[in-house]
């Protein structure tokens, strides 16, 4: 299919170009992309333009007064500094509040000579802006979600810091006290938040209206448009300098830095006249600078003229022939073809019909893209563009939709036959020993899809009343101390604004004496409510109840019977176990001189609302005894001592009925983690894992709980719930690497010089009890992360041991020269069991599992066979 694609040249324009040539003076005007402003139809108050009093929390919890404004086309919200003055009202020693406006502009002038934003808008006493930080302006697409409420890092800053100063309503400053019914966040691009609180007389349920109204539309209009327009206008903001509403020459190299395509310097010019020439651009419009829709078309041009083939032009000539019947080059491929010798051959699609295939050719020809002059109307065809496009889009991911789409009939088995979305020691921000514990990582780990976390509790201090205060740390070390009850709130509010969210099981490691204890339970049962799951002792007679029984609930992992003493109850205690392993994996018996911590008396209050029971392993027999309510916890080093046990099948019998959960080492202090592959592979349902670290493990568990829609819960396979022992299933995989496209700098980051990306395959797998890793890596494209171009006549080959749990990443990194480390850009995880053979786009996310800004849009472009297959896909 590849043959001899690298090693010649290949001409985009002339008498064989796949694409037409822009050098013909007939070039017909530019076609009109409605893109960017895709939003001004949204209704708006005047007030978002002239600017919302708020105040927004800085890095150090302090209260700043600020302005919020909404640009016209509503694709950037701006928080700016306002400056307050005390002005004494008449008659009165009470103080009035006025803004100070600073007169630096940020944009140009507009022709009613006032200072303007977005494109000559005038705006009378409200811009109050210095330079502006990249995070006091936040564009629509780097949004992931809008929070009402102060679940953040800094919110809980300023709270401890306002505790810290006696404070009437307002400040001498005219700073207010925080007002959670006032307050909001806007967390974008995966991790940052611009945390506010509006002033006095504000409406924040009509802000947080009208914003989430702008995100919604701007997630169904971006399905509408290509992802060099995507690109484009995320960017635009940023290079058009001048606020001219075009790209003149002088911003042209900092267009092209911005989307990672390097041109020296000194030839910026010549490019750029060029270019415009060929649109047939007279001296006085070139001098103007270049619209949006030209901009597109420049991009297009940059990625379609360069010396190497592109593989999707010699996969097009490949499939369908590089010359129509009429001996003309090939623009354009019917429906027909589209389906017989591309989805049905290349793909493997066979339940797709002419009729899917004429359905993907409306929603193309509905693309807003570049503007060229291969257009093709007809609605039983498209164009190599249209075919490019498809190639890259969602529609095309390697990760099968059928697979990542919600299945509500599979939510109704008992929970011990899912893997959960597990997280370890939640409330940590970094390493185990010094780091902050922060409520706003429970949040975080919410929306990221976890479904099990953890909470160590431990004795407080007395609250001014002399009740005790239940607090969360990592014992015994410098990390900070969080309220229990203020991480209970959070799953509260989180399941207001998300109602029909599957059970969130808080495993409660539980250091508590009773009177704590006791106000632990009290708090669980005020702040969660009917939320909270409290069963009864019918309930807890035969299997476990399912998700949908749990929907909406908070369920508890700790201990049930009130009094008990000789049960596990904490992570340390099942860790103790780590010191005799081996023995005990082979006696299958516990020693006598194992170190046993101090066990801690469940209140029965506390008891009455736990489900899950923690015990002590002894025997695979005695715990299948047990009622399904019990459950074990191991350490990383048991699930390995147990993988290479002659006992393993019996541990996977025993996760058929009940529930198992692992962790991490208690030697990772760097909070550093294991791969869950081994511990999927015998059926345990919780793997817990540092989700603040963004290493490959964590990225393998993001790629496992795509699937049934990110629910936190995907049915294990059924080799795990089969009563026979059998072999794992096994297949060759063949991936090969063809091109990038939209790749972004680490970070997502707008400044910084171009990227030399490289892409590393690796695959997660286990084979007899033993975690099984390979990885392959492609050359370094230079200068290029646009639309950058690796050398596809290289295979890579992969043998796959157990196709039910191994994993396949594709992860970008950023070549950079020694002693420099290279910087990981994006990756994608996907389940070989949710593998779809072809040629597949990768969707790349984030180091925070987010697509958000700049991830938007870039994706690799790969070719995948699998070989003698036998797996369970």
């Amino acid at each position: 299919m590849f043959s001899g694609a690298k090693s010649r040249p290949f001409r985009v324009y002339g008498e064989r170009s796949t694409g037409s040539s822009l050098s013909s003076p007939q070039t017909p005007p530019s076609k009109k992309i409605n893109f960017k402003s895709a939003l001004e139809s949204i209704r708006v108050s005047e007030q978002f333009f002239l600017g919302i009093n708020v105040f927004k929390v800085g890095q150090n919890g302090k209260l700043e007064p600020a302005l919020l404004t909404l640009s016209k086309d509503r694709f950037v919200i701006s928080v700016l500094p306002r400056k307050l003055e005390r002005t004494s009202s008449s008659g009165s020693s009470s103080l009035l509040l006025r803004p100070n406006i600073l007169r630096n502009r940020i944009k140009s002038t507009s022709s009613t000579g006032g200072d303007s934003v977005d494109g000559g808008t005038s705006i009378s006493e409200t811009i109050l802006s210095t330079t502006a930080s990249n995070d006091a302006v936040v564009d629509i697409g780097s949004i992931d979600r809008i929070q009402a409420g102060q679940n953040t890092l800094r919110f809980e800053m300023a709270r401890q810091r306002e505790k810290k100063q006696s404070m009437s309503p307002r400040n001498f400053m005219g700073i207010p006290l925080l007002d959670e019914n006032r307050s909001f966040s806007l967390v974008f691009r995966g991790a940052k938040t611009m945390d506010l609180m509006v002033d006095d007389g504000g409406d924040r349920e009509e802000i947080l209206y009208v914003l989430n109204k702008i995100v919604q539309e701007y997630g169904r209009a971006k399905l509408k448009v290509g992802n060099e327009v995507l690109l484009l206008r995320y960017i635009w903001n940023d290079v058009d300098r001048d606020n001219s509403n075009t790209i003149n020459e002088k911003e042209m190299g900092e267009l092209l830095n911005r989307i990672n395509f390097q041109i020296k310097e000194k030839n910026h010019s010549a490019v750029y006249q060029k270019f415009a020439k060929t649109l047939g651009l007279d001296k006085a419009t070139r001098k103007k600078g270049l619209t949006f829709e030209q901009c597109v078309t420049l991009l297009h041009k940059t990625k379609r003229d360069t010396w190497q083939v592109k593989p999707v032009t010699q996969l097009f000539y490949d499939m369908f022939g590089q010359f129509m019947n009429n001996n003309k080059v090939r623009k354009k491929v019917s429906a027909t073809s589209f389906l017989n010798r591309f989805l049905l051959t290349v793909q493997g699609e066979q339940n797709k019909t002419l009729e899917d295939v004429l359905q993907i050719f409306r929603g193309l020809h509905g693309l807003e893209l570049a503007d060229v002059a291969n257009h093709i109307t007809e609605k039983d065809y498209i164009s190599t563009e249209h075919f490019e496009a498809y190639l890259l889009s969602r529609g095309n991911d390697i990760y099968d939709p059928a697979k990542e789409q919600y299945k509500k009939g599979d939510m109704s088995k008992p929970l011990s036959e899912y893997w959960i979305n597990s997280s370890h020691n939640t409330y940590l921000t970094g390493d185990q020993l010094t780091s902050r514990s922060s409520v706003e990582m429970y949040v975080k780990a919410l929306y990221r899809g976890c479904r099990c976390m953890e909470l160590d509790i431990w004795d407080g201090g007395k609250d001014e009343f002399g009740n005790p205060v239940p607090i969360v740390y990592h014992g015994h070390t410098m990390t900070s101390k969080i309220l229990f009850e203020d991480i209970i709130k959070s799953f509260q509010v989180f399941l207001m604004m998300h109602p029909m969210t599957y059970p969130i099981i808080l495993s409660l490691e539980n250091h508590c004496s009773f009177p704590f204890q006791q106000v632990m339970a009290g708090q669980l049962r005020s702040i969660l409510g009917k939320n909270l799951y409290i069963p009864d002792e019918q309930s807890l007679l035969g299997d476990l109840p399912s998700p949908s029984q749990l929907r909406g609930m908070v369920v508890l992992k700790g201990r049930r019977p009130s009094g008990a003493t000789d049960d596990y109850d904490t992570d340390d205690d099942a860790a103790a176990d780590d010191m005799t392993e081996q023995q005990s994996v082979r006696t299958e018996r516990t020693s006598s001189t194992r170190k046993v911590s101090k066990s801690v008396k469940i209140a029965p209050e506390l008891a009455k609302l736990t489900l899950f029971h923690g015990t002590k392993f002894r025997t695979w027999e005695e715990s299948s005894q047990t009622p399904t309510y019990h459950m074990h916890s191991f350490s990383e080093s048991r699930v390995k001592a147990f993988s290479k046990s002659i006992q393993c099948h019996k541990w996977v019998e025993y996760n058929q009925t009940h529930m198992s959960r692992a962790f991490p080492s208690g030697k990772r202090v760097d909070s550093s983690n294991y791969s869950p592959i081994l511990a999927w592979s015998t059926g345990c349902q919780m793997v817990a894992l540092n989700f603040q670290t963004p290493d490959d493990p964590i990225r393998i568990n993001d790629g496992r709980f795509r699937e049934n829609g990110e629910q936190g819960y995907v049915l294990k396979p059924p080799s795990l719930l089969s009563k026979e022992e059998t072999d794992p299933r096994s297949a060759m995989l063949e991936v090969k690497i063809l091109s990038g496209s939209c790749l972004p700098k680490p970070g997502g980051v707008s400044f910084g010089e171009c990227i030399d990306p490289y892409v590393i395959v690796s695959l997660f797998d286990c084979h007899e009890g033993k975690e099984v890793t390979s990885s392959q890596t492609t050359n370094a494209v230079f200068n290029n992360g646009f639309s950058p171009i690796w050398n596809f006549e290289d295979s890579f080959h992969f043998q796959v041991q157990n196709t039910c749990v191994a994993v396949m990443q594709f992860a970008i990194w950023d070549k950079n020269p020694p002693p420099k480390n290279d910087e990981f850009i994006a990756s994608a995880s996907v389940p070989i069991s949710c593998m779809r053979q072809g040629i597949r786009s990768v969707q790349l996310f984030d180091a925070n599992n987010t697509r958000s800004g700049a991830f938007d849009f870039a994706s690799l472009l790969v070719l995948v066979k699998f070989e003698h297959c036998q797996a369970e896909i």
